[in-house]
């Protein structure tokens, strides 16, 4: 990745206000990029969105992905180069509370981008994101590979696949041959953690408000496994895969995006390691217990190989596992204290870059 590239480039990001939205704008903003958000309103209160004062900083437009009238007109008035598809129902346990909403944001909302990037005659490089739960999972203890079957259990893992399939449709039929079309490509990721997602549902975020209301964490499957890594390590590669495709467009594909095999850790681990790191940077103990609840099914065993991405454009993780945990304690401990946090969130992305 060269910061250069995206020094002055019209860049969309459907999504922005969102946990990962957020730290990708911020990055973005950073390398000096003409950034224009099109979202909801921020998911949750706190936001990292609002925190980082992002609002006052950039192009934002507070609409839905499922409006495409609304949609279209911001397309047409900011006539991107480049457009990061992250607007969606992100959350397992939400898909199945609202199947049918998760189906239009995830599914229909990626319809929708691609039509506007179908009609557009400015764009030149186009990302999905989507998520490793996109994989029929086996549950066997090797990485799912970019040419695996796309069949996700639950309604957010399915709505998940299928977006796969409708962009897969969309590059077939209308992105393809000679000329300038544009460059369309998947992002497949893992668990991210970071500083800022305050979303319900998700361990650091719920290890957090455990720690800050002074409450022990319930875990819900301690034996999970899960690909971890922190927030930038994924938004680092898209934006790789953005800029190689936009200057060649046989790169153009689907890719995973995760950790190196040691970095997948159970919930346990994960929420054990936070628990340290909290504890050295506040002096206070986090507790947990093993909350035995009925619900729904969620995967026990997951992973990906990322061999492609680091074949294709010889990236590789910046930070262990450990280290994401570490940044992520220090930038709630900074919260609890009342640093300043934009500048706090933007020392982090200058730490991983260098």
């Amino acid at each position: 990745m060269e910061p250069a590239f995206f020094n002055g480039k019209k860049i969309l990001v459907t999504g922005h206000t969102g946990f990962k939205g957020s730290w990708l704008c911020e990055l973005l903003l950073h390398f000096g990029a003409e950034v224009t958000g099109y979202s909801l309103e921020p998911p949750t209160v706190p936001s990292l969105y609002r925190i980082c004062d992002l609002e006052r900083r950039m192009r934002s437009v507070y609409g839905d992905i499922r409006d495409l009238e609304r949609l279209r007109s911001v397309m047409r008035q900011t006539r991107p180069e480049l457009v990061l598809h992250m607007a969606a129902q992100p959350i397992v346990r939400e898909g199945y509370r609202n199947p049918v909403y998760t189906y239009d944001v995830n599914v229909m909302g990626t319809v929708h981008i691609l039509e506007c990037v179908r009609e557009s005659d400015n764009v030149r490089s186009f990302l999905n994101v989507t998520t490793d739960k996109v994989y029929q999972n086996r549950e066997w203890e090797w990485g799912y590979r970019e040419n695996e079957e796309l069949n996700g259990y639950d309604p957010y893992s399915n709505s998940k696949s299928c977006s796969e399939l409708v962009t897969c449709a969309y590059r077939n039929s209308f992105f393809t041959g000679a000329g300038l079309q544009p460059a369309i490509s998947t992002a497949r990721a893992g668990n991210v953690i970071g500083g800022g997602d305050f979303a319900a549902d998700r361990i650091i975020p719920d290890c957090y408000r455990a720690a800050a209301d002074h409450e022990e964490i319930e875990l819900r499957n301690p034996g999970s496994i899960r690909p971890y890594q922190h927030v930038l390590e994924p938004l680092a590669a898209y934006l790789i895969i953005l800029q190689r495709q936009y200057e060649d467009l046989s790169l153009a594909g689907s890719y995973n995006v995760g950790p190196d095999e040691g970095d997948c850790w159970t919930t346990r681990q994960m929420t054990e390691c936070f628990g340290r790191c909290w504890k050295e940077q506040t002096g206070e103990t986090l507790n947990w217990r093993a909350a035995h609840v009925a619900g729904p099914h969620e995967a026990n065993y997951l992973k990906l190989d990322c061999s492609k991405l680091k074949n294709t454009f010889g990236w590789s993780p910046r930070w262990k596992v450990e280290t994401a945990v570490e940044r992520t304690a220090q930038w709630y401990a900074a919260l609890q204290k009342g640093e300043d946090m934009q500048a706090y969130t933007l020392a982090q992305i200058r730490d991983f870059l260098d």
